[in-house]
């Protein structure tokens, strides 16, 4: 689940959260994560009452994650931007990067590992090092076209 502030003409993440395994029915997942996205992502404030006219929601629904079982230095090349998410892990942490972050921001293979690596709090370049867990997903996304709007699916790349 993303909120985007559409308010001033441009977009601005005021929360993110979800679920990447299928732990429940997908319609309790999709309320509790608009619950959870707009009052629990650490990284924001709370969504305020007053935000709700500007708010923009957008779920993403993920496929199950696949391991990517390469050697290390080969998993830019089995990366596909603009189809795959990523999801980095170790024994502690974890960091998840959805399929269209990557062309929101214009990352190539590389940085895309490297940012989901520093998403789950390691450094850009773990995802080199051995005991690293790398999965793909791919997200089939359904958007607000304005705060409150008609839905769309959006169109995926990679396909």
């Amino acid at each position: 689940m993303t909120l985007n502030a559409t308010d001033r003409g441009e977009d601005k993440l005021r929360g993110c959260i979800g679920f990447p395994y299928p732990v429940k029915k997908l319609g309790d997942a999709i309320q509790d994560a608009a619950v959870a996205a707009a009052s629990e992502d650490p990284r924001f404030s709370p969504v305020r009452k007053e935000e709700l006219g500007f708010i923009v929601v957008e779920v993403s629904v993920l496929t199950p994650p696949q391991d990517l079982d390469v050697p290390n230095r080969e998993l830019p090349s089995h990366v596909r931007i603009g189809r795959d998410g990523l999801i980095v892990s170790d024994s502690y942490s974890s960091g998840l990067l959805l399929p269209q972050v990557a062309t929101e921001f214009h990352m190539d293979q590389v940085e895309f590992l490297s940012q989901a690596c520093l998403k789950a709090g390691l450094p850009p370049d773990a995802w080199l090092h051995p005991g690293i867990r790398v999965q793909t997903f791919r997200a089939e996304v359904f958007a607000e076209k304005t705060p409150g709007g008609l839905v769309v699916a959006a169109a995926s790349e990679g396909d």
